[in-house]
Parts: C-alpha cells; structure tokens; sequence
C-alpha cells in the first residue's frame, strides 16, 4: 500500500477527489491511503497566520515554512519504523513530472505533498524537501491540482488499483508512446463507423493496428517522444509504412 500525506492551507478542495472514481474506490479496498493535513492547524497565535509579506518587498505573500515544517514532523512521527518515503513541494519551479516518476514514486511506503500556494513557500523549506515538482509550464491558484494529478497518477501503478493490470500499461507515456485511438458501442455512430479491423476478432491484426496507431499518433502529435523510445524492427516498418506529411522525421526516427 501507498500512503499519500498532504500538507495544504484548503483541505476542502480534495474532499471530493479522495471519495470518487477510482481513487476513492482504491482507498476503500486498503489499496492506498489519502491523508489531507491543514497546516493552518499548525499556525500559533489567535489567527493562525500562515504567511506574511516577502523580504526585499514585492507584490503578494509567501507562506511562511514554520507551520508547514511543524506539520511535516507531525505526520513524519506517526510513519512506521523502517518505511520509506519521500517528501515533495508542488512548484513552478520544479522538475516536470512524468510518467516514470509515477512508476518511481509508486516504490515508496508514504509520499508527502506539501501545495505551494500564493506567491510560492519560504525558499528555507525546501532544505527538507526531497524534491520539487511541476506538471506544466504554467501558473496555478495553489498546488493542490498538481498535489492531486501526482496521486492519481501514481496510484494507477500500484497493483490491484486499476483492476486489469495490463491497463496501466496501455497508458499514454507509459512506453513512451501515446495511446492508441479506443472505440465503443455503437457500431456506427453519427455515420462515423468503427474501424474494421477491430470488429474481425483477429488479435493480431488488431494489436498489429492498434501499435501502428499508437505510433503515428506520437509522430503526429507529439514527435520529441520518439527520440526517447525504443523502436523494435516492426515499429520502423510500420513507421515507413505511413502515409503521413512528416515522412522525413518519421525516416529519421527508424534509422536512428
């Protein structure tokens, strides 16, 4: 089991994400474990002030890294002896997260993730931090989103959580890929039909498209992946075999 522990100033917001869908369904079997942790709880004085103006002026606040650090050790005293975990900041600033982060991640006992809010956390904090994670290129209100997309992620690759255990590995990025296009019932929909190949019950065919799929929608959609990817002799027949406008980058990509 993962024990997912977070830190934020608006427990509120993950009420809703740790009871839902498969996350929520996942709590209940034991398979993880979702604990939200105000750290205004951990604020002294009457008003629990949790942040206050930057040093060196500017415009907004930061959130001051006393309470946070009386949290973390709070919830750090109560982890069994000998467990491992890791401790991470959401930040702009951060590593992008990926798919193999989640795989890595999913290794551990306890995550704890503190949510950075307002103009960002005492940069004095991160000392104590393991590692700190962004996942995109752009501004939020508060870390709680990228808190909750790391757990969801994560989660997907501890066993037992999605179900079938081969789902996972048909995930976007999960081999470097994007996913293959997935249809269902009905047959024909708005006149738009179900490809052929995927009504014949012949598997092979069908993985054999589905992987052809898979990589033309990388070339097309997202190209920087395929230089990471492991190509096997079949996957750079199928990617000569396109007939696709970047036919120079899809040689490129088989030869290499």
């Amino acid at each position: 089991m993962v024990g997912f522990e977070v830190l934020t100033l608006f427990p509120g917001i993950f009420e809703g994400f740790v009871r839902e869908s498969i996350i929520g369904k996942a709590a209940q079997e034991g398979l993880i474990s979702i604990n939200v942790t105000n750290i205004r709880d951990f604020a002294e004085g009457r008003h629990k002030v949790t942040d206050d103006y930057p040093f060196g002026g500017g415009c907004g606040m930061v959130m001051k890294a006393e309470p946070i650090m009386r949290a973390l050790e709070h919830i750090s005293s109560s982890f069994p002896e000998g467990s491992s975990s890791r401790v991470i900041i959401t930040s702009p600033q951060g590593r992008p997260f990926s798919q193999e982060d989640a795989k890595r991640l999913a290794s551990y006992d306890r995550i704890v993730v503190i949510c950075g809010h307002y103009e960002g956390i005492d940069e004095r904090l991160s000392g104590f931090a393991d590692e700190e994670i962004s996942i995109g290129d752009f501004v939020l209100t508060g870390g709680e989103i990228p808190a909750m997309a790391i757990i969801d992620s994560v989660s997907r690759m501890v066993p037992r959580v999605l179900g079938h255990e081969q789902s996972a590995g048909e995930d976007s990025f999960y081999n470097g890929l994007l996913d293959y296009p997935h249809y269902t019932q009905p047959r024909e929909w708005r006149g738009i039909p179900v490809p052929e190949v995927l009504l014949s019950g012949d598997h092979e065919k069908i993985r054999t498209w589905r992987r052809k799929q898979a990589l033309k929608r990388t070339l097309e959609r997202r190209p920087d992946l395929l230089e990471n990817v492991s190509l096997s002799e079949e996957d750079r027949m199928l990617l000569y075999d396109m007939p696709i406008k970047r036919a120079r980058r899809a040689k490129k990509a088989c030869t290499e």
